[in-house]
């Protein structure tokens, strides 16, 4: 019996559709971060994370938990206050939840980077969100209303990809 799965090789084309790129992370938006964590280390083995928090270009806050389980990356994310909206999509006002928010895709290079976001325009979708925390990372969250859940492009400069590097591995 055959144990290791064959894969296709990956052939990343940023400017020949959204999913042709390098599928990273699954991301979950919850309305308490600290019972969501304890959730995932009991019912789905991801105890150990690295956090990531501070306030949003609007005024709100920001709270990101991200941890490694095999080749995936998982992240919660919470948010409140201005500009935190788009982390509050679908959540109810009242009560805990946890809700799938995003697909998110590695882009190695400033031109994949510019590929995926010419991509949208030709798409005509919606830019929910943008990240430029110049050494850091470069993100965009677009919204992709068929699919129920967004998605998340990352361009990290070295100082992202260090800090991907030194998320937990469960």
């Amino acid at each position: 019996m055959k144990q290791a799965l064959s894969r296709p090789a990956p052939a990343y084309a940023p400017g020949d559709g959204l999913f042709r790129n390098d599928h990273l992370q699954m991301a979950y938006a919850t309305t308490d971060i600290e019972r969501a964590k304890a959730l995932f280390g009991e019912r789905y083995g991801i105890k150990e994370w690295r956090q990531l928090k501070g306030p949003l270009p609007a005024g709100g806050q920001i709270h990101i938990e991200l941890g490694w389980a095999g080749g995936a990356m998982y992240e919660l994310l919470w948010g409140e206050g201005p500009g935190s909206e788009v982390f509050r999509a679908g959540l109810p006002a009242e009560g805990f939840a946890i809700r799938h928010h995003h697909l998110g895709f590695f882009v190695p290079t400033a031109e994949a980077f510019e590929a995926v976001k010419a991509e949208v325009a030709r798409q005509g979708l919606k830019v929910l969100h943008v990240t430029d925390v110049p050494g850091f990372m470069q993100a965009i969250i677009v919204d992709t209303p068929e699919l129920g859940h967004y998605l998340e492009y990352l361009f990290p400069a070295e100082a992202g990809v260090e800090f991907f590097e030194g998320t937990p591995s469960n």
